[in-house]
């Protein structure tokens, strides 16, 4: 009889131990304020209220919630803010306890490892590559020795255009290849795609126009797919989207492309020896890499590489093409910015980046349709590193912020 009553005694008291735990839960949660938000579901927490436009969707719960939501995807916690001053609580009050991103699939896929800037973990890795950016990559005087770059693409754009005047034309196809061209030739040396069989600039190729094309559109898509085993991880491994097997196939195109560009690159190095000088962005990268506080792997050049190539590429094409879209609809604007273009400019020369501050008119049609027209309609997600208070509400360590552009 001894043995069933240390087994009832047991019980009861685990079973006394989980209610005042569920008290204390309770009153924990109690004592905590977040912000407005639906009532989550077992399991799924709020995806279910999550269309195939999830910032649309975010859009109008926020209409009812307000600026600042608490959503549950799965388990996980989720702030979305959808007004200026709360993004700029998230991203310039407590920038220091938000600069990390979640763990996404895209992270650890495409850019391989969360060894670029994009979706890198805050920490010496991240830190060292915003400095190399800053103080070498995109410094005055490095921009300024590859302006003649964009002076040539330019030319080579409008007399495209020329030709083809009186034919319609898909204008977003010419203003990507003409990012694409100029962001390939300062980061890489040259385009490593050929437009052309007679295009010189995109010799030895490795692919076509196409093909690069095609890669962007998957990168720039699978960047911005809302994956559920982000949210939900146990169903990760299921990959119910089929968003893993693309993003495995992406990294298989990127490692032969990068192959190519460093194989290429490293062999030049080493023919010059100490007559070596850089004069493209990998090759600044490669000069630095022995040198720096934390080493770069292949997957970290290949990482940086990737986010060089691609953050000026999409984002400058779909800007042009609204402010375009936008003219159009208004040619007293098209008149006035044209105006403003040959008192300041005339048509002797082209726009420089030191013309800018006069032409206030063109910056201000520019600015006010990067504001109707964001280029991103959710930023990617910050994550909180430790337990803090925005807006007078508690945010807990781990909860993720996206931001409603």
């Amino acid at each position: 009889m001894e043995a069933p009553s240390w087994f009832l005694l047991s019980i009861a008291l685990l079973a006394s131990l989980a209610f005042l735990s569920g008290i204390f839960i309770r009153r924990r949660g109690k004592q905590l304020k977040f912000p407005p938000g639906p009532k989550p579901w077992p399991i799924i927490g709020n995806i279910n209220l999550i269309g195939s436009l999830p910032h649309q969707s975010l859009h109008k719960l926020s209409q009812r919630y307000g600026q600042l939501i608490y959503l549950k995807f799965g388990s996980s916690p989720v702030l979305v803010a959808s007004s200026a001053e709360m993004a700029k609580e998230f991203l310039k009050s407590h920038d220091q306890i938000f600069a990390t991103r979640p763990p996404h699939a895209v992270g650890k896929y495409v850019t391989y490892n969360y060894n670029d800037m994009l979706w890198a973990p805050y920490g010496p890795h991240w830190r060292q590559g915003r400095k190399i950016c800053q103080n070498e990559i995109f410094s005055s005087k490095r921009l300024e020795s590859l302006e003649y770059i964009l002076v040539e693409e330019l030319n080579a754009f409008v007399s495209r255009l020329y030709v083809l005047s009186g034919k319609p034309v898909v204008l977003k196809e010419h203003l990507l290849s003409l990012s694409l061209s100029v962001m390939c030739r300062m980061v890489l040396g040259k385009k490593h795609f050929s437009v052309s069989g007679n295009d010189q600039l995109g010799s030895n190729s490795i692919l076509s126009l196409q093909e690069m094309l095609d890669i962007l559109h998957a990168f720039f898509f699978l960047i911005g797919v809302f994956n559920v085993g982000d949210w939900i991880p146990w169903l990760d491994i299921l990959d119910l989207q089929g968003n893993i097997k693309r993003m495995k196939a992406l990294k298989k195109k990127l490692d032969r492309f990068h192959d190519h560009v460093f194989d290429e690159h490293k062999r030049k190095k080493k023919g010059l020896g100490k007559d070596f000088v850089a004069q493209d962005m990998v090759d600044i990268l490669l000069q630095l890499a022995p040198d720096l506080d934390v080493q770069l792997t292949h997957d970290a050049l290949r990482g940086l590489t990737l986010d060089l190539v691609t953050a000026g590429t999409d984002t400058t094409t779909v800007n042009v093409e609204w402010v375009i879209s936008e003219l159009m609809k208004q040619p007293q604007l098209i008149k006035k910015a044209t105006e403003e273009l040959d008192r300041v400019i005339g048509r002797e020369r082209w726009v420089e980046e030191k013309d800018i501050p006069q032409l206030p008119y063109l910056d201000a049609i520019m600015k006010e349709t990067m504001s109707k027209h964001p280029v991103a309609s959710l930023l990617p997600p910050h994550m909180a590193m430790k337990d803090c208070n925005v807006a007078g509400y508690d945010i807990r360590k781990g909860t993720r912020v996206l931001v409603n552009t």
